[in-house]
């Protein structure tokens, strides 16, 4: 069950930095306000993931998520492009992702 909240943290980490970018530099109302309450509630999660989670395998599995997240999205949404390089260095962070969660126990 942590580790689902754990995810759940993740994606509300990459839909608040989704938000912010949305937001237009804070000035656009709607998205700065859902970047905000995105943020809360990715940093809740994190912090109930926390309490049975080693804080470096939680951290490490949340900001992974973010970037990872963030990269796709900005690729396939918003047209920022991926290269091969690019992706090549999403799967390290990704299996080093999936590396710590199978340590962790």
């Amino acid at each position: 069950m942590v580790w689902l909240v754990l995810f759940l943290a993740g994606i509300f980490e990459v839909a608040w930095v989704f938000a912010l970018k949305a937001s237009e530099g804070m000035t656009r109302v709607v998205p700065a306000s859902l970047a905000a309450l995105f943020a809360i509630v990715s940093l809740a999660l994190l912090a109930v993931a926390l309490k049975q989670l080693p804080l470096g395998v939680a951290y490490a599995v949340w900001t992974g998520m973010g970037v990872v997240g963030a990269a796709l999205l900005g690729a396939f949404v918003l047209g920022e492009g991926m290269s091969a390089l690019r992706a090549l260095f999403m799967v390290f962070i990704v299996t080093g992702i999936v590396g710590l969660k199978v340590t962790s126990g």
